[in-house]
C-alpha cells in the first residue's frame, strides 16, 4: 500500500465531512475536528492511500505530557498498517516536545487497539470505570519517553 502521511488541514477535514461517521466509525463530529485542527496546542495527522484519506490522529500538547486523542482507521482499510503508520508518526512528534509521555483512553474491549499501543511498549496504568457509553471501561495507557 502506498500510504503518505501528513498534517490534517481543514480542507483535508472538508474532503471526508460527509463520511466521518458512516466511514471512520469516529465518535468527534466535524465541528470537534474543526476546532481541534484550530487549537494551538493539538496537531492532526491524515494517512492518504493514493488521493483517498484513509485514517487521521491526533493529539493534544499540555503542560507536562501529551495526550493521543484518537487514532481512527477507514472501516474498509482497517488492517492494513495505516493505525501503525500513524501511531508511529504521532509518537515521532510527541517525542520533539520535550514532555515526559504520551497518554490515551482506550476501549477495554478494543482489543485490536490494546495489542497495538502494546507493541509501541504503551503500559497499562489505571482504568476509567463507565468512561464510554456510561458502561464501558477505559483503560488509561502510557508510553514513557525516558524508557525508550
Amino acid at each position: 500500500m502506498n500510504l503518505k502521511i501528513k498534517s490534517m488541514t481543514l480542507n483535508d477535514l472538508e474532503n471526508i465531512k460527509d463520511i466521518l461517521e458512516t466511514e471512520f466509525d469516529n465518535f468527534w463530529n466535524y465541528n470537534i475536528l474543526k476546532s481541534e485542527l484550530q487549537n494551538t496546542n493539538s496537531e492532526y495527522l491524515v494517512a492518504f492511500s493514493n488521493s483517498e484519506i484513509v485514517g487521521f490522529g491526533g493529539i493534544w500538547i499540555s503542560v507536562d505530557d501529551i495526550h493521543l486523542t484518537n487514532i481512527v482507521t477507514k472501516k474498509s482499510m482497517r488492517h492494513n498498517g495505516i493505525a501503525s503508520k500513524l501511531l508511529e508518526n504521532l509518537i515521532s512528534i510527541s517525542k520533539t516536545k520535550n514532555k515526559t509521555s504520551l497518554t490515551l483512553e482506550v476501549n477495554e474491549n478494543n482489543i485490536y487497539a490494546i495489542k497495538l499501543y502494546s507493541k509501541y511498549n504503551f503500559k497499562k496504568i489505571g482504568l476509567r470505570k463507565n468512561y464510554y457509553f456510561q458502561n464501558e471501561n477505559a483503560i488509561i495507557m502510557t508510553l514513557f519517553f525516558n524508557e525508550n
